[in-house]
């Protein structure tokens, strides 16, 4: 069996290519169980966020190809047209690149914490699905493992640095005092209760929160004395925000030119500060057109996580170190794995063995033989049977100059070297 791991990133793709290759959580189980149907896939996992798409896959065969023809034709997209955006890695590699994403190695903000949890809920919807078998399962599993190690080992998560404190920084560089000015955070999941945090930290004036869930935004808005309303009420609420930051599992666009122009008009011209957190983009690019509007999407955000990547590099330096430990165990755990059924039937013989010449001695028993003579026969009988087989291969494999076997021979039965 062989790992093979293809995806793209904010590195090897734009949003808009990004967004294409996106999975909704409502036809994620779908996908899944389509992918494990492939041929020469066994195993299958997809992990999908608005910085990456990555598949996830224990396989027969090495080949991508077959990987990449399923997600072309999932997404009606042109394999030809995909490959540039596309990395790969199999085996080791595979193993790498899963513990260096899961402990924010890979991340656009260098150690950010969210990813772990987006792995874990990656790894629960291919349970759930059906298409984690022991290896794949075994290999999530050790990536956890190995994120948590870096985090209590390193200081790689020391600073609260998110995509979502990025656009905080980026509002305010915007606006001299965040004590002034109304925030419209539309979502309600992990990454707009970040950013809620990090506003409410930095004084925000107040914080409405829209959500196609009224309940959920209500929950989120009560923790930093918010407001919230339905996703129906933005057109009523859109003119009160100064700052507005959006991150939605949605498909189509949630803001649009002609919304937003109607809330600048209301506003007289006042400037609106607006960031796309998500993939697919909430709002539609062409309002960052308008006048009076400062939109930036996810990409934008890059120069700020560049200042915070020096901060971190030695946190990352050994990041890397535990890591290349982490990954040497869990090949040495999957390649015991292959040895296990010789280690079976290897005991299943040995017992087989022990079994007979113990029926044997409790024959001589019941026949009156003396106890101490039945068990010097026990002894030099199950001796003599549990080192036949390997004395005549270790003879055979000298007589053809096999001084591997030989030598390997005494390495397994921890015999002393020859003087």
């Amino acid at each position: 069996m062989t790992f093979i791991a293809v995806g793209i990133n904010y590195n090897t793709a734009p949003v808009a290519i990004r967004e294409r290759l996106a999975f909704p959580t409502d036809i994620l189980a779908t996908a899944l169980q389509q992918l494990s149907q492939v041929q020469n896939i066994q195993e299958a996992a997809i992990l999908s966020t608005c910085n990456r798409t990555e598949f996830y896959c224990n396989a027969s065969s090495a080949d991508r190809n077959i990987l990449i023809a399923w997600i072309a034709s999932h997404k009606n997209l042109d394999p030809a047209s995909l490959a540039p955006y596309l990395y790969s890695h199999t085996d080791r590699s595979v193993c790498r690149h899963m513990f260096r994403v899961a402990s924010g190695l890979d991340s656009m903000i260098l150690g950010e914490p969210q990813i772990l949890g987006q792995m874990k809920t990656a790894y629960q919807a291919a349970y759930d699905a059906g298409t984690l078998g022991k290896q794949l399962g075994r290999l999530f599993q050790h990536t956890f493992t190995t994120a948590k190690k870096v985090r209590t080992d390193t200081a790689i998560g020391t600073s609260s640095v998110s995509v979502a404190f990025a656009a905080v920084q980026l509002a305010q560089q915007i606006f001299d005092k965040l004590s002034e000015q109304t925030a419209l955070l539309i979502g309600a999941g992990e990454t707009i209760e970040l950013t809620a945090r990090h506003l409410a930290q930095h004084g925000i004036k107040r914080i409405i929160i829209a959500n196609r869930t009224y309940d959920k935004a209500h929950t989120l808005a009560a923790q930093f004395n918010g407001y919230a309303i339905e996703l129906a009420e933005l057109p009523a609420h859109l003119a009160e925000a100064d700052i507005i930051i959006s991150s939605t599992a949605s498909q189509l666009p949630i803001l649009g030119k002609g919304s937003v122009e109607s809330a600048l008009k209301k506003r007289k011209h006042k400037p609106m500060f607006m960031v796309d957190l998500a993939v697919p983009r909430d709002i539609e690019s062409e309002v960052g057109t308008l006048d009076d509007v400062y939109l930036y999407t996810i990409d934008d955000l890059q120069h700020i996580i560049d200042q915070n990547k020096d901060s971190r590099r030695l946190a990352a330096e050994q990041a890397e170190d535990i890591i290349d430990t982490q990954v040497n165990d869990f090949l040495a755990w999957l390649n015991a794995q292959s040895a296990q059924a010789t280690i079976q039937d290897y005991r299943f013989q040995a017992e087989q063995q022990r079994d007979d010449a113990l029926q044997k001695a409790l024959s001589l028993l019941k026949n009156g033989i003396p106890p101490e003579v039945v068990l010097n026969r026990l002894a030099h009988s199950l001796t003599n049977k549990l080192i036949h087989t390997p004395s005549t291969q270790i003879r055979q494999a000298a007589e053809n100059e096999r001084y591997d076997l030989v030598a390997a021979a005494r390495d397994i039965f921890k015999l002393p070297p020859i003087q």
